[in-house]
């Protein structure tokens, strides 16, 4: 929520106003949020809301796109519990326990008093979308400063009733007692019991330190876990609405395919079905599911697709023809200064789809004026926006709420399917589900995008690195900083002389966008350079590493793994790669086997060691660290979308191969403490080393270098014969 028109100076004061039912309406800003404090009482009931605003904290300041005041909202009611409102949404990352986890430290509740509601932008604080790692590190501030504040005000109010001053109070598990004198208390809830109050904060309300925490650093069991095991979560498609109609959507052959001719007249024909004709959305619905799709089968389009300009295996030559003149992302020293030991590689990616078990997912309903929208996104209030400017309806009438998400790695940030389910509902009248085939969900997803990266790099005799030249196309920057101590370096990134239009489909975030690809090319370049010096790669690794954090997560996982020192090929079928990304520093170091018959490679351990600053949830942050490893096999060994121009060959799991569970290896994870630091990303960055780690293991196996991922038998196999 942005800053609102109030009849005080919020930037100013600093203050928590604690409210049961007040009747004022804020206006609605130029942003278009239009938040109705009213609207907002009604949908919670009785009890204390705390709504917090404070002056800007400059971490939030410098987010472009993020609230500028802090708000979020509390409330506790008359039992004690305490209810959070995130905008941010649970898509399996543990947001869901670590916003509360730092809720119920600073609050002084247990765990258990506190339940989550995300994603609903009728109750929530506005908020942009749920990625990049950004949940903890970003909102999780703004949950811990509200959190503060409304235990400074309800001590304030239990040493009035209490009679004492407030430093002879103690709060554990949302009860304030007397110091020394137990059976003088008072529980959040009786101090919430009937009253609508308003109080000023004198004083800057103090986070808890370190030495404080009880809730935060603890392993916790996840909220959601239960539900989610037992089947009784909910997601967008158990969402059901009385009259519900289900909506099949004629879709083209191709990306960029354009419709000649529409044939309707026998899918009109079949009972109980209504055909949606308006522009470029065509339509059936019916109150079966598959009633709708035999329905759809019977429409007749003719098209005209554009010619192929490349397919899966050409699309790397056509990035380096038509990549323009590229940008200088980063650059000091003089590449061109340095001549001697050069060594030059290029290194390809392909597409990868996102592939959630959850597919896209929306129902809509139009109900009394307003727009109604349960959906699985990643960002809810962007999908109201999209909702709201496609039906030329206000925002303050548009309502999306998020339920659980089956899964999102980036792929859920548009949400198209809530804005078509918006429009059948309004065309219609009726309640209407969105739920997109496996098919569907390939075809439109907004993929990884394939990148080539080429690097020129030079060490000395020393095994000192003397420069650095990186040029990547088709892809970003991101995690392709150098962090090792190089003189002089250079940094482009190409995206085409077309733009972004380069792809032939809809490209957008995959956990962690493109730094995956920079990494694979970063982390197996520093290993060519150490096999052509004969150094062993971890220590060609930190004789160029002065980062302390980069050292330290290096040493950790190599001291967990056992680090055999030798230069490549050792025959060991180890490697180590290392990254930062999303403020958080990695380590893995791997084993693997190669079959040299098939070229099939087994990964058989993977080590990873992870600097994240403070750790909210310890148990929360090596699921993500194993998710991560789990799921970087994919886009390392098989994943890989096939196309040709707009037309995309792979539409199920029989062709497009995710990894089965036969090939997880063995994982070991390590949080490195550096409590120093406030939390940092956790959800992405230990994928991202991935790449580099398995192709260096390879090539220390067998002696082959892999230069394009992923790294599939067929691939390996013809790099072994070369």
């Amino acid at each position: 929520m942005r800053k609102r028109n109030l009849d005080v100076d919020v930037d100013d004061l600093h203050r928590a106003m604690l409210f049961a039912a007040p009747e004022a309406t804020i206006p609605a800003t130029r942003e278009g949020r239009g938040f109705s404090r009213r609207l907002f009482c009604k949908l919670l009931g009785g009890g204390i809301v705390v709504l917090i605003t404070t002056k800007p904290a400059k971490l939030f300041a410098q987010r472009r796109g993020y609230p500028e005041d802090l708000n979020a909202y509390l409330r506790i009611d008359e039992n004690g519990a305490v209810t959070l409102f995130s905008g941010k949404i649970e898509m399996g990352q543990g947001i869901h326990t670590s916003l509360a986890q730092m809720a119920a430290e600073e609050l002084g509740v247990s765990l258990d008093a506190v339940t989550m509601v995300m994603g609903d932008t009728d109750q929530c604080p506005w908020d942009q979308g749920t990625w990049g790692s950004q949940s903890t590190r970003m909102f999780g501030p703004a949950v811990r400063a509200a959190a503060a504040e409304a235990r400074t005000v309800l001590m304030n109010l239990a040493a009035k009733k209490l009679e004492v001053g407030r430093d002879k109070l103690v709060v554990e598990n949302g009860v304030v007692s007397v110091v020394g004198d137990g059976a003088r208390k008072v529980t959040y809830g009786e101090l919430a019991k009937g009253k609508q109050i308003t109080r000023l904060v004198d004083e800057k309300a103090a986070l808890k330190s370190l030495k404080e925490f009880k809730v935060i650093g603890r392993p916790t069991k996840r909220m959601d876990g239960h539900d989610k095991v037992t089947g009784r979560a909910k997601y967008a498609g158990d969402v059901r609405r009385p009259g519900m109609l289900y909506a099949r959507i004629l879709r083209p052959p191709a990306h960029g395919a354009t419709r000649k001719s529409l044939d309707t007249s026998k899918a009109k024909g079949m009972s109980g079905v209504t055909v949606v004709e308006k522009d470029d959305l065509v339509a059936v619905l019916h109150a079966d599911p598959q009633a709708a799709g035999q329905a759809l089968a019977l429409i007749k389009a003719e098209w005209d697709q554009p010619a192929a300009a490349f397919d899966t295996e050409s699309v790397g030559d056509y990035f380096l023809k038509n990549g323009g003149d590229g940008e200088v992302r980063a650059s000091h020293g003089d590449v061109t200064s340095v001549t001697a030991n050069v060594v030059h590689s290029t290194f390809r990616t392909g597409y990868l789809a996102h592939a959630p078990m959850e597919p896209h997912t929306a129902i809509a309903e139009f109900k009394d004026g307003k727009m109604t929208v349960w959906a699985g996104t990643q960002s809810p209030f962007g999908a109201r926006s999209r909702i709201a400017q496609t039906l030329s309806m206000d925002e303050k009438n548009v309502r999306v709420i998020t339920p659980f998400v089956g899964g999102g790695f980036g792929g859920k940030s548009a949400a198209n399917q809530a804005v078509e389910a918006a429009q059948l509902a309004q065309i219609t009248g009726k309640p209407v589900m969105v739920n997109w085939t496996r098919g569907e969900e390939f075809f439109f997803d907004t993929f990884g995008p394939a990148a080539v990266v080429k690097i020129a790099s030079a060490a000395d005799d020393h095994g000192k690195i003397t420069s650095w030249d990186y040029h990547v196309y088709a892809a970003g920057d991101r995690s392709a900083e150098m962090f090792y101590d190089v003189p002089n370096v250079s940094l482009k990134t190409y995206i085409g002389r077309g733009g972004p239009r380069v792809h032939p489909f809809a490209t957008g975030p995959w956990r962690a966008p493109g730094a995956g690809t920079n990494v694979f090319a970063r982390e197996s370049q520093i290993d060519i350079m150490a096999a052509e010096a004969k150094i062993d790669p971890l220590e060609f690794r930190l004789r160029n590493a002065s980062n302390v954090r980069l050292r330290r997560v290096l040493k950790a996982a190599a001291d967990a793994f056992g680090w055999k020192a030798g230069a490549g090929p050792s025959g060991q079928g180890r490697a180590i790669a290392a990254c930062e990304d999303a403020g958080a520093y990695c380590a893995l170091a791997a084993e693997v086997a190669v079959d040299r018959a098939t070229g099939a490679i087994t990964v058989k351990r993977v080590v990873a060691a992870q600097d994240m600053g403070i750790v909210i949830n310890p148990d929360g942050a090596k699921m993500q660290m194993e998710g991560c490893i789990t799921m970087g096999l994919g886009y390392v060994l098989s994943e890989e979308l096939n196309f040709k121009g707009g037309a995309i060959a792979d539409n199920n799991f029989d062709t497009y191969e995710l990894p089965r569970f036969a090939a997880v290896p063995r994982i070991e994870t390590l949080l490195v403490s550096n409590d120093d630091l406030s939390p940092q990303g956790g959800g992405e960055p230990a994928i991202v080393p991935m790449g580099a780690v398995i192709a260096n293991a390879v090539f220390d196996a067998t002696g082959v270098r892999m230069f394009r991922l992923p790294m599939t038998p067929a691939r390996v196999k013809a790099a072994m014969k070369t």
